[in-house]
């Protein structure tokens, strides 16, 4: 039953995600000096932010299910404690291996993103469902955008470790704050786990709705990978040789681009979801040609950064608002089912984008980007022959009902 969600709480649950996120994506823009004190080459550095993202997707078909059956409010709780748990490792790893198993350990629990939207989705009334996720998604992109500024100065000063045991103290002072501060979101259901995890792989088949903007999450997270998972690379080269600061404060660019988006909730509650993703990735796939120009300044490429995330956030707002509006009592596993298809988007856009650098160049990586944006708006494309754009329908008076009303009251 819808109870609504305060302001307060608001803040609170986009704070839970802005911390659970960032535990994947701080190692990027220090992934060249983090990559060489763990001994892991150049070429391979983009396993790093993979095994963030491979434990993440493992999280999403196994744990997110978990919010249709059981109290969300003490999920939350355990999987930030969790989460922190992996963050201490990271913090504390040696060498590449356990980096990676640290990254992804924390990248399986900080599943507690989608377990928090699926839990602002249940609580929310029907009008305030939009705003409340587009609210709560923000601190998303805070985590993903924002822990790139505060990464870039602790690891000029501190070194890239303190990231790690900042977020981990983080989470666990949120699970703390989470398990005291929400209000309770009982499940009470007959299926099972095994069902709902069955229920999951049906819905690729049974669903369309599903399986497009599951094919578009896919494609929209590589291409959004392909630029934060590479950017370090060409900005710490020759011309530019920018430090971890400098790279950092990039991370400002997006994160004003994303947060722009933020009304994507409101027009989606309007009934325009399906044409703000269109819109969204021709701006998507118009982004990289300003992304790929590095020199002689670099302006085109922060104006680039700033619509790029303005288009990925819009996009993924509107796909979360339409299912959740179609799924409203298995929101948590239809999200987690969702995000499995960003987690191997990010994953693919990681790996291809530090490949290509390495192989061809930055243009390279751009291109793959491009395309990959591209690839997204032609699965909307095809989806629109049988999904179109659904707004609210508001009956307006005919002329003949307007006419016999001025005469009636004469």
């Amino acid at each position: 039953m819808a109870t609504g969600v305060t302001r307060a709480q608001r803040w609170v649950l986009a704070m839970v995600c802005a911390a659970a996120v960032s535990t994947i994506y701080a190692i990027q823009p220090v992934l060249a000096v983090a990559g060489a004190e763990l001994g892991v080459s150049p070429e391979s550095s983009g396993v790093l932010i993979a095994a963030g993202q491979i434990g993440y997707f493992a999280g999403l078909i196994l744990l997110v299910p978990l919010g249709d059956l059981i109290n969300r409010r003490q999920l939350i709780a355990g999987l930030l404690a969790l989460t922190s748990v992996g963050a201490a490792i990271t913090a504390a790893a040696p060498n590449g291996g356990v980096a990676m198993a640290g990254l992804a350990f924390a990248g399986v629990f900080a599943v507690v993103v989608q377990v928090t939207v699926a839990y602002v989705a249940a609580v929310s009334a029907p009008g305030e469902r939009g705003r409340n996720i587009g609210a709560v998604t923000s601190g998303v992109v805070l985590g993903i955008l924002g822990v790139r500024v505060v990464t870039g100065l602790l690891g000029d000063t501190l070194g890239w470790r303190a990231v790690y045991a900042l977020l981990a103290v983080l989470c666990a002072g949120l699970a703390v704050l989470t398990r005291r501060g929400l209000d309770p979101d009982i499940r009470t259901s007959d299926v099972g786990y095994t069902q709902v995890l069955r229920s999951m792989g049906r819905l690729v088949t049974t669903d369309r709705l599903f399986l497009s903007r599951g094919l578009i999450a896919f494609f929209l997270f590589a291409s959004f990978g392909s630029l934060w998972s590479g950017l370090a690379l060409p900005l710490g080269a020759p011309p530019w040789s920018l430090g971890t600061t400098e790279i950092g404060l990039f991370g400002l660019a997006g994160l004003a681009g994303a947060l722009g988006a933020g009304r994507a909730g409101r027009w989606a509650d309007a009934g325009h979801a399906q044409r703000i993703t269109g819109w969204a990735l021709v701006l998507l796939a118009a982004s990289w040609l300003l992304i790929a120009r590095t020199g002689p300044t670099l302006v085109p490429l922060v104006v680039g950064v700033v619509v790029l995330d303005f288009a990925v956030q819009a996009v993924h707002v509107s796909s979360q608002h339409l299912l959740t509006t179609a799924h409203p009592d298995r929101a948590g596993s239809v999200i987690g089912a969702y995000m499995a298809f960003y987690s191997l988007g990010s994953a693919l856009g990681a790996v291809t984008t530090t490949w290509a650098h390495t192989a061809w160049g930055w243009w390279a990586s751009c291109l793959f980007g491009g395309l990959y944006a591209l690839a997204g708006f032609a699965v909307w494309g095809s989806a629109q022959r049988w999904m179109p754009d659904r707004r609210p329908k508001i009956n307006q008076p005919t002329f003949r009902t307007r006419y016999v009303t001025m005469i009636s009251r004469r």
